[in-house]
């Protein structure tokens, strides 16, 4: 139980986290569910309710909340199922043949649309600026650029993954442009 929520920091909150917890709120709200995190900044509080077909999250601003109750601590698969709920789904697993190819087939391409690719380990980068990780799909770029991230997600999804050493024209609209001065 807390009295005063917003005041007691984020070491006091973070040990309600995986918890079943009732958080009261406002004049008499009161919402029940896993808590799934707290904003160290806002102090808001996520919880978390699984259904049949579904699991319904929400929010509760950090200001509004009174008090949080445990009802209850979670087994290892409660702890497990609240660890990998925001986890993409899994990644295919391919052996380190088949990455070395997808590698080596997304640089091609990359490099047959004209943007200067370095091999990083098992990484691409792009332009210095992008990194493309295992297994080099679209959704494993990472830039903070994001005009320059969307182009190359798209060039990838794009990428004709039979056979790149054809003579197809690059795609038209995408287009990388980098200013080394």
């Amino acid at each position: 139980m807390q009295c005063n929520w917003l005041l007691s920091g984020p070491l006091h909150w973070f040990r309600f986290v995986d918890k079943q917890v009732r958080v009261k709120a406002g004049k008499d709200e009161e919402h029940l569910g896993w808590l799934l995190t707290v904003d160290p900044v806002s102090a808001s509080v996520v919880l978390l309710n699984f259904r049949e077909d579904a699991a319904l999250v929400h929010v509760v601003v950090g200001h509004s909340v009174k008090n949080v109750e445990v009802l209850q601590e979670p087994d290892p698969e409660m702890t497990e199922r609240l660890r990998s709920f925001f986890l993409p789904l899994t990644t295919p697993i391919l052996d380190p043949e088949e990455l070395r190819h997808r590698r080596a087939r997304v640089r091609q391409w990359l490099k047959k649309n004209w943007l200067p690719v370095d091999e990083d380990r098992d990484e691409l980068r792009v332009a210095g600026v992008l990194t493309i990780t295992a297994p080099y799909r679209p959704e494993d770029c990472c830039s903070s650029n994001q005009i320059i991230l969307d182009r190359i997600q798209k060039l990838i999804q794009v990428h004709p993954e039979t056979d790149l050493d054809s003579t197809e024209p690059k795609v038209p609209g995408i287009s990388l442009e980098l200013d080394h001065d």
